[in-house]
């Protein structure tokens, strides 16, 4: 059973919105039988949001698999120049601030050891922004910055940054790692065999 959590992210750091996403769900949880197994996917901060859940909350055991949809979790490049640029803008879009690329660390994130997750990342540079960043991106987040040791498994798609969560390509890709734990499709082995 699909939940979709909006959260406060623009005028709001990580940490406010992830206190959010806790509260809501506290009501989610509340609602399922003890032993009910959770799978979370998040694009873009969203992303970021539940990583932080995870690595501040008790109720993280329940959580079996995560899919984080062109998440900066090595911090944004983009929001980095313009905290460069302009003080008033990070202070005024604290989710700007909290995607510095040096702000990532304060937030301690830590992947709970049974939790499997899977990135996905986009690198179709549509975005005018996306031809400020160096290296391959979806116009918002650099391919380099999705990708962290831990995980299970990572995926790039030929999407950009406001359209990979639409993409039918991308829920295929999801479903397939909360199903299996991987992108990677089933082997005509396991198809031929109904695992």
């Amino acid at each position: 059973r699909p939940v979709t959590v909006n959260l406060p992210l623009t005028f709001e750091h990580i940490q406010e919105a992830a206190e959010v996403f806790a509260q809501r769900m506290e009501s989610i949880l509340s609602d399922l039988p003890d032993n009910e197994p959770i799978a979370m996917v998040g694009h873009s901060t969203g992303g970021l949001v539940i990583r932080y859940f995870l690595s501040h909350n008790q109720n993280y055991g329940r959580v079996t698999h995560i899919v984080l949809i062109a998440t900066p979790n090595q911090g944004n490049t983009l929001a980095g120049m313009l905290g460069d640029v302009s003080d008033w803008l990070v202070k005024t879009f604290a989710t700007l601030d909290s995607l510095q690329p040096e702000n990532i660390v304060k937030l301690e994130l830590s992947d709970p050891p049974e939790t499997r997750i899977g990135a996905i990342a986009g690198n179709k540079t549509t975005f005018i922004l996306g031809q400020l960043l160096e290296n391959e991106n979806d116009g918002r987040v650099e391919v380099e910055s999705v990708y962290y040791p831990g995980l299970d498994d990572f995926a790039v798609l030929s999407h950009n940054h406001n359209e990979i969560h639409h993409k039918n390509e991308t829920a295929e890709l999801v479903d397939r790692f909360l199903n299996n734990g991987s992108f990677a499709p089933p082997t005509s082995q396991e198809t031929n065999s109904g695992d």
